[in-house]
């Protein structure tokens, strides 16, 4: 039996937005070759560069160096990198705002 597009699975999505201004998804199983992103009720399709590890995050847009990266509609860090759709977002190219005064 398929699963209902409103749930996790392989006919919904394996990636999910929290919030509908964020940069990035939060990747809900180990992905490879697309992800399906739940925005609200929409689901996105990002073309991944490399395998994204579940709890991980992906970015949904283009960031510049000095971008901010937007997590539950919340600023959580700063690119470092140009960060491409569907790269992996993590400590190599996002500094995190965490524990910093300003964030």
């Amino acid at each position: 039996m398929a699963e209902p597009e409103n749930t996790p699975g392989a006919t919904g999505w394996n990636a999910m937005a929290i919030h509908p201004h964020d940069s990035v998804a939060v990747a809900l199983r180990d992905i490879e070759g697309e992800a399906r992103v739940r925005v609200g009720d929409a689901i996105q399709v990002v073309r991944l560069a490399a395998p994204i590890p579940m709890g991980h995050k992906l970015a949904l847009s283009r960031h510049e160096r000095g971008d901010e990266v937007l997590k539950y509609g919340q600023r959580i860090g700063v690119a470092t990198a140009v960060i491409e759709p569907g790269h992996h977002v993590h400590v190599h190219n996002m500094a995190s705002c965490r524990g910093r005064s300003g964030a």
